[in-house]
């Protein structure tokens, strides 16, 4: 007894009910959100089917959806009312909202903090005497812990932007000067004359700096612990092969891993931390530095996987078909420039075929939540799923948000990739749960029929166009003997994503 749903939109639409006439589907286009709406099933089909999804085929183990804990969000959201605030997380981690499984968090500053800062800025302090994470127990702590009230399972993980000044070549958080209009210094404060630039290690490599930063991590995970939060994953580096004038720290390969064999992980080993250890985040689209890393003396001893962002999602094809057995994971979405529209969630969709069709067992969303500016602190604006205007206290779900919920809501962690007909403009998943999740992009301007063959079921469905959709079913509902039959019972409640709240009574 099978019961097929489907998403399916312009649309992302979820079908959760089938009989043997009609389908109750979830939409979302640019100008209508997350709207159920019934469609006819076409019985018999008389016509080829389009798309043909193999139920049995399972490939890699997906981990989940999430995005990213930055301060600036956080004060955005305490701009609201209490009920306001807690509104927006049940829209991200509630069971009824995205329901992101993931969560990413920046040790220390990021471009999305409100300035420069680490957790030990006490020069050549080779013990950390001095480290503390107390700025974190105001801001991202607090966030952090909103989620987790919402979904005790969250899964956290963690990178840092830039080493403590101190243990850099140049003594700075960033690696570049910015440079402001009529002067020679940027509003980072950074002399030119000390850029950091090229295929160069940013970070000292002498063995006190090594041997203080892996402490530096040690404790960063230990105090994090404290605080109720674990930290179940750290890649050492953010944008590893960049020089932006944010903070930031560049490594060659062959010197990262010599960090993380010689240092950072005998030292977790040391602190009894069972905190994996992954490569990342990778921006750099040329596969040869990842096959530089992983070549080099005990890697495969203490790395877990491989996290790309941006341009390092290039080398996935390469990397993942030789390398097969690492997790790998989209770290970052691509920020945008603050369009916040139809076109970003194009852009994200391609990305999130691209990432999963090549080993991806993940996907993070940046920002969750901005303000009505979007800006980082040194005025970029970007793209956000929630702006909150402080002004008002009205808030914003964008297109992405929807996109995400679609995705997230229906696919938890210990669902599968399906194998399927169309890798350019379809993702399927067995879900952790026996459910069959089918995303369906239509790239066209004009409606469109489709067919869809799942395992031996075929389903008829309307999309419309310019649309992102989604089908997903029960493969083993106990209660249904064969969609074909027209004479049973089935009594369901709907909570939504995949849970029924109303009964279902269907006779012929």
């Amino acid at each position: 007894m099978k019961l097929v749903v489907l998403i399916i939109g312009a649309a992302w639409i979820s079908i959760f009910t089938v009989s043997a006439q009609k389908i109750t589907m979830y939409s979302t286009t640019a100008t209508e959100r997350w709207v159920v709406k019934k469609y006819s099933l076409n019985e018999p089909v008389t016509r080829e089917v389009d798309y043909q999804i193999y139920s049995d085929s399972l490939l890699q183990e997906i981990t989940g959806f999430g995005g990213t804990f930055n301060e600036k969000g956080w004060d955005a959201l305490l701009h609201l009312t209490q009920e306001g605030r807690e509104r927006v997380m049940k829209s991200l981690f509630a069971e009824d909202g995205v329901h992101f499984s993931l969560g990413r968090t920046p040790v220390a500053c990021s471009d999305y903090s409100f300035g420069y800062y680490s957790y030990n800025d006490v020069k050549d302090d080779y013990s950390m005497r001095n480290f503390s994470i107390d700025r974190d127990r105001f801001i991202l702590i607090p966030y952090i812990k909103e989620a987790l009230k919402l979904r005790p399972d969250l899964k956290l993980w963690a990178s840092p932007w830039t080493p403590p000044a101190w243990m850099k070549v140049n003594e700075h958080y960033s690696q570049k000067s910015s440079g402001i209009e009529g002067t020679d210094i940027g509003h980072n404060r950074l002399d030119p004359a000390r850029n950091v630039l090229g295929n160069v290690t940013g970070f000292k490599m002498q063995q006190g700096y090594l041997q203080a930063y892996a402490l530096y991590f040690s404790k960063y995970i230990q105090a994090y612990s404290d605080q109720g939060i674990h930290i179940s994953m750290i890649m050492p580096q953010n944008e590893i092969a960049w020089t932006p004038c944010w903070p930031s720290c560049t490594w060659r390969a062959e010197d990262l891993a010599i960090f993380v064999t010689q240092y950072l992980g005998p030292q977790l080993q040391k602190d009894s931390l069972d905190t994996e250890i992954w490569m990342g985040t990778v921006n750099y689209p040329n596969p040869d530095y990842i096959r530089t890393f992983l070549k080099q003396k005990n890697v495969p001893d203490y790395i877990k996987g491989i996290g790309v962002q941006w341009s390092g999602m290039r080398a996935l094809p390469a990397i993942h078909n030789e390398y097969p057995t690492y997790g790998y994971m989209q770290t970052e979405n691509m920020c945008g420039n603050s369009e916040n529209d139809w076109s970003a969630l194009e852009r994200t969709w391609s990305a999130v075929v691209h990432c999963f069709n090549n080993g991806a067992g993940s996907y993070m969303y940046w920002n969750m939540v901005l303000d009505e500016t979007c800006k980082s602190w040194w005025d970029w604006a970007q793209n956000a799923m929630v702006i909150v205007d402080r002004n008002t206290g009205n808030v914003r779900y964008t297109d992405e948000y929807y996109l995400m919920k679609h995705l997230s809501c229906f696919v938890q962690p210990g669902s599968h990739l399906l194998k399927v007909t169309d890798r350019q403009n379809m993702l399927a998943f067995r879900t952790h749960d026996n459910k069959v999740v089918v995303v369906i992009y239509n790239p066209v301007e004009d409606e469109k029929e489709y067919c869809l063959k799942i395992g031996d079921k075929v389903v008829c469905v309307l999309l419309k166009g310019k649309s992102v959709n989604t089908a997903g079913g029960n493969l083993a509902a106990s209660n249904i003997r064969n969609l074909e039959c027209p004479s049973y019972e089935v009594y369901l409640i709907d909570y939504g994503c995949g849970k029924f709240n109303k009964k279902v009574h269907i006779m012929e």
